[in-house]
């Protein structure tokens, strides 16, 4: 870049600086709005459909747990599940550690 170009440059920027000023508001807007489609409104619509598979857990549903478990769905309460693992073995775990089974997902879609 020449001298010449750099001045010409300050120049036009001195005098739309008040058009710029408007346009940068409408650029940081735009920002805003594509943020809000592209990634917080996807993630909440996911974590709603987490919460309403966690609500209808049913006895009998296979599940894995946020620590890696795979089990079947024993008993549930408010707040924990009882995960019959394997044989007799049971554990009680929070149900917000529970995620779907990603083998048991296809099956869950044809019931619908």
């Amino acid at each position: 870049m020449t001298i010449m170009t750099i001045l010409l440059q300050a120049q036009g920027a001195a005098a739309g600086q008040a058009q710029g000023t408007g346009s940068f508001w409408i650029m940081i807007l735009l920002i805003f709005v594509v943020m809000w489609l592209f990634m917080i409104r996807p993630q909440r619509k996911q974590q709603k459909e987490m919460d309403k598979f966690r609500s209808e857990l049913q006895k009998g549903d296979k599940v894995i747990t946020a620590g890696g478990i795979y089990g079947t769905v024993a008993d549930t309460d408010e707040r924990t599940v009882l995960l019959k693992i394997d044989g007799e073995v049971k554990i009680r775990v929070d149900k917000t550690s529970i995620q779907r089974d990603p083998s048991e997902a296809p099956k869950a879609e044809e019931k619908k």
